[in-house]
């Protein structure tokens, strides 16, 4: 099994250490579940012992789920080398697997500890010790050890030495300040992995330099067999190697074997996006809104003759689909793509007239979404594509401190009217909430939405146009609808999003 990858995950560890990113006990446990069940992840490490209560409880409730589902000994917690009060909370918690912090460079233990390498270790033969008469499995931490490597071998080889045969599962190597290169973490990994033969080693990666993915590929190719991830890339400072960098490196570089299931990444990715509140970049690889969006027409062209401009990250082993992007960029072939999305044909000449008016949005830095082309195409062709058979009458919206928001919504769904009245958390929310009484009469059902996405011109006055742009679940038809509403008043641009959403429906 020399060939495979062990994955550890520490979102709600090293990941929660994100700055202003703390999970509930429910948000832990809905992420611990994903990654285990659904992604498939080797292990998780789920909290630091003694950080505060409310970490104890979200500890217990994932111990116990774990408990009760056979994934008891993939649940792993950070603890100190403070004599028996990690390991007794640990022990508290129910949690069968400790990861051992320890220091891994001569610095961190006589600037910080104040001791002496023989004094540290000493310590940690306690703790070792303790957790096994507990019946706690040990993995151990060596902290710094990348600088530890660069300014003080000789103390690294001493505490391995000293540790090699105790009952210690994993050594794991972590660059905790982010700092070598991909040269330094094969010649540093090597010499641990020739040095200690048949031992088990984790690489931890952060990602200060923007390096973290390069130092994976390195270790693995010195024969480091085991991996520490974060979902979405969170951690202190500029964070830790993301779950879905390390993936494709693994199995398409590297040919090395994994458990995790790849079609599985982006939900995980947007379910600890919502948690977080931390926004995933759109160019972030396999996870990124725009990383499976050609936007150049030539692309476009080259795929529609012979998918020129595929490489072997295809979205769909991610459960993606590719998109073609409409803008000043955008040749005739992205227009036919997204055409032949929504089932509409035109003439050459009239994809060219649309392709003109793409163009000219594109350069005044208009966003553009397939849903917007049937507006476009009317325009541009004075033609009644678009028939709006569901109109807004008029619309009533209250805010005030301390009460909960107000809306009354008269709406005309072909030629008659509705009215309702509900409340919600902001005036959009009530909006959305008096919209689904009326299509619950009707027998209908309102995609689910997604995300919502409001820009403010940078720089612009108040009277500037808010741009919403809304992504909706159709689950009635399978696929993902983005549409956008432009407003000087951000709920009323929402509310022109969610209008074009339900004719889009109801027309493609």
């Amino acid at each position: 099994m020399k060939s495979y990858v062990e994955i550890m995950d520490t979102t709600l560890r090293d990941g929660e250490q994100t700055s202003g990113v703390s999970f509930t006990a429910n948000e832990k446990l809905s992420i611990a579940k994903f990654l285990l069940e659904e992604v498939k992840v080797d292990r998780i490490e789920i909290a630091s012992a003694k950080v505060s209560e409310g970490e104890f409880e979200g500890a217990k409730k994932i111990v116990k789920w774990a408990s009760e589902n056979n994934y008891l000994g993939k649940i792993e917690v950070l603890a100190f080398i403070d004599g028996t009060a990690s390991l007794d909370w640990i022990n508290s918690a129910g949690v069968r697997v400790v990861n051992l912090l320890t220091k891994g460079s001569r610095r961190h233990v006589e600037s910080q500890l104040r001791k002496t390498p023989e004094q540290h270790l000493k310590d940690i033969l306690f703790s070792i010790d303790y957790a096994t008469k507990n019946q706690i499995d040990v993995n151990l931490y060596l902290e710094d050890w990348s600088n530890g490597m660069r300014s003080s071998k000789d103390y690294v080889f001493f505490m391995i030495d000293n540790l090699i045969n105790q009952p210690v599962k994993r050594f794991m190597l972590p660059d905790t300040l982010g700092i070598l290169n991909p040269d330094e973490t094969f010649s540093f990994c090597k010499e641990i992995v020739d040095r200690y033969p048949g031992k088990h080693f984790d690489f931890h990666a952060h990602n200060d330099y923007d390096l973290a993915a390069g130092n994976i590929f390195a270790a693995l190719k010195a024969g480091v067999r085991g991996l520490h991830t974060t979902v979405n890339g969170l951690g202190e400072r500029a964070g830790n190697v993301p779950l879905s960098s390390v993936i494709g490196v693994i199995l398409d570089h590297l040919h090395l074997k994994v458990s995790v299931n790849e079609k599985k990444l982006y939900m995980m990715s947007k379910l600890v996006e919502t948690f977080s509140g931390i926004r995933i970049p759109a160019n972030r690889p396999v996870i990124g809104d725009n990383v499976f969006t050609q936007t150049c027409g030539v692309h476009a062209d080259g795929d529609n003759k012979d998918n020129l401009y595929f490489n072997d990250l295809l979205p769909e082993r991610f459960g993606r689909v590719r998109k073609y992007a409409l803008g000043k960029t955008a040749g005739k072939a992205n227009i036919l793509k997204n055409l032949q999305e929504l089932g509409i044909e035109l003439s050459k000449e009239e994809i060219q007239r649309v392709t003109e008016k793409v163009i000219e949005l594109g350069d005044r830095k208009e966003t553009i979404t397939t849903e917007d082309l049937p507006y476009i195409v009317s325009d541009v062709l004075n033609s009644d594509m678009v028939d709006n058979k569901i109109k807004i009458v008029n619309f009533f919206l209250s805010s005030a401190n301390g009460l909960k928001s107000v809306a009354t919504l008269q709406i005309e769904i072909e030629n008659r009217i509705y009215e309702e009245t509900s409340s919600g958390d902001g005036q959009y929310d009530a909006f959305m909430k008096a919209l689904r009484k009326i299509y619950k009469t009707l027998k209908k059902e309102v995609p689910r939405l997604v995300d919502y996405v409001v820009t403010i011109p940078p720089g612009g006055k108040t009277d500037a146009l808010v741009s919403a742009v809304i992504t909706w679940d159709d689950i009635k038809k399978g696929r993902e609808l983005k549409t956008r509403g432009l407003d000087p008043d951000q709920t009323v641009a929402a509310i022109k999003a969610t209008m074009k959403m339900l004719n889009i429906i109801e027309q493609y």
